[in-house]
Order: structure tokens, then sequence, then C-alpha cells
């Protein structure tokens, strides 16, 4: 039998059995706490289709490479179908022979929330309990488990556009133990945590009404005039990000302020890395704000993470 006839193929059902939460976000620290650059990742290639987009993710760190193809479509969740779609080869660093086929939305679904996990634990107040979550997709699932592993949450306001969406997340997050309810973007202004993980071109919330010790974590865009945060919040916050340059490639939260002139290029804090090794610390005296756009390398280190976990 060939190599390729024997390929493990990993569904979601099993990536879930095989990793939890707080693995997949040591799985993310990990490689930035042994040397990788995320500066080096390379970009994100986005291809138009009539569906919507097919984006293709390559990465290389160490003992593995890999690369994932994904659909992004807009329409599908109208026909009861995921948005976003795909699959990810791992590959033998060394060798470049496939290792195993994985669910590549499962793994985004896994790694977006591990890398927020990483930034929530480096930037959010160590007593932060009050968690307002924008949207209520499988990316909210997803970051309230990932915001649990890090923090004592001990209530969650949902902000959705449905409310059989909402009703659904606020009773899951009553069987974690966390009081639960749906709410307005104004409730942003009572929280320690705010989440954004939506498809939402428009800023959600006002960002003048966030507490100085907030700390906001947006995940939902990888597009330059995209955004769910305000040019006030990211004026307001120490800015943090995965990567600077894929930040000016792809961050529409802080690329429209740019281009407003409300911010300059030099406004970033810092990165996520330099978080995770200690090179920089948050300041205590305003918000914090993690853009997340999503890179290869992350999806790389939590494929291995569920490889070798196998």
């Amino acid at each position: 039998m060939s190599r390729s006839a024997s390929l493990p193929s990993i569904d979601a059902d099993e990536i879930v059995r095989l990793i939890d939460p707080a693995a997949a976000a040591e799985a993310i620290a990990a490689v930035l706490r042994e040397g990788f650059d995320p500066e080096s990742d390379p970009p994100r290639t986005h291809v138009p289709v009539l569906a919507g987009q097919l984006l293709l993710m390559p990465a290389a760190s160490g003992a593995y490479a890999g690369v994932k193809i994904a659909g992004v479509a807009p329409a599908n969740p109208a026909h009861g179908l995921p948005r976003i779609t795909g699959s990810y080869l791992l590959l033998d660093g060394t060798t470049l022979l496939p290792l195993a086929l994985l669910d590549g939305a499962a793994l985004s679904t896994l790694r977006t929330p591990a890398v927020s996990a990483v930034a929530i634990e480096h930037l959010a107040e160590p007593d932060a309990e009050r968690l307002v979550l924008f949207g209520a997709g499988p990316q909210a699932y997803g970051h309230l488990q990932a915001a649990l592993s890090v923090r004592k949450l001990t209530s969650l306001v949902v902000v959705a556009r449905r409310a059989e969406a909402v009703d659904a997340l606020v009773a899951y997050a009553r069987t974690l133990g966390v009081e639960a309810r749906g709410g307005t973007p104004a409730d942003v202004a009572d929280a320690d945590l705010v989440i954004c993980c939506t498809t939402a071109r428009e800023p959600l919330f006002d960002g003048a009404l966030v507490g100085e010790r907030a700390t906001v974590v947006a995940v939902g865009s990888h597009e330059a005039d995209a955004r769910e945060t305000d040019s006030t919040l990211v004026r307001r916050s120490a800015v943090y990000v995965e990567s600077r340059a894929a930040a000016l490639r792809e961050a529409g939260d802080l690329l429209v302020p740019l281009a407003e002139g409300v911010i300059g290029p030099d406004h970033m804090a810092g990165t996520l890395a330099e978080l995770v090794t200690g090179r920089i610390s948050p300041p205590p005296d305003r918000p914090r704000l993690f853009k997340s756009v999503g890179m290869a390398w992350e999806d790389l280190a939590v494929a291995a993470a569920v490889h070798r976990a196998l």
C-alpha cells in the first residue's frame, strides 16, 4: 500500500477528542517560547471564487510543515452549512511526506480561540470575570471555552443578531457554571473582557464605553476594509497583534483608523510573541486590544499537537 493510501484522516470529532482548548493554547505558546518568529510566516493567499473565497495557508516550523486550503462561503449558513470549509495537510518537516489530513474547519474553530486564550492570559487582568461576547456561532462557543481555560469567568453577556442563537449560547454557558444572559452593545461598559467573533464589517460597539482595565479581543475579520472595533477604541488602547506585517496587510480594525489618521503606523504596542516571551508587559492605565487575523503557523502548531496526541 502506498504512503498516501494509508494517510490518517482526522475528522472534527477526533480533533476535539484528542486536544482540548487549554492544550491547543499551550501548543501556540510553546512555538513562540521556542523562538519562532511569526513575521516570517508566508502571507495568506486569497482567491476569489463564485461562492466566496479560497484561502491557501502554508507554514513550516521545526519537525512539521503543512498547508490549509480553506473555503469561506458567506451564503452557506442560510442553507444549514458551515461558513468555513476546508482541509489541512500535515507534513513531516524533514521529508515533506504527508502525515495526516485534518478537518480544516474544525482546526480553525480550535486554533483561533487558542490564540485568543494566549492573548487573554497575558493581557487581561488576573481577576477578570465579566465577559461580553459578540457572536453566537462556532467561534463564540470556542472562545467561551478558551476564555474559561485562562480566567475564572462568573458572568457572560451574549450579543448577536439571532435571538435563538443567543438563547442557545446562554443555555450552554449556564451548563458550564457561568451566569449568562443576552444583552446589547452598551454592556461593554461593565466588561472586564470583550471578545468579538462575528462577520461584521462595521464596528460593533462604542469604543468610548470600554473600561480602562478591560481587554478586547477581535478575531472576526482578516480583510483590510472590515472591522469589529471602532477608531475610538483603537486610539485609546494598547494594541497587540500576531505579526506587525500581517496586521498591516489584513487587519481592517487597524488599517481603517490608520487611513483616517487617527493612529500612526507605530501605534501597535507589541506582538503576541513579545508578550509570551516576557519582552513587554501591558500598561495598567488603558484598554488592551488584541487584533487577530489568523495565521498559518497557528494552524500548524495545533495540527502538530493533534498529530502528537494520536
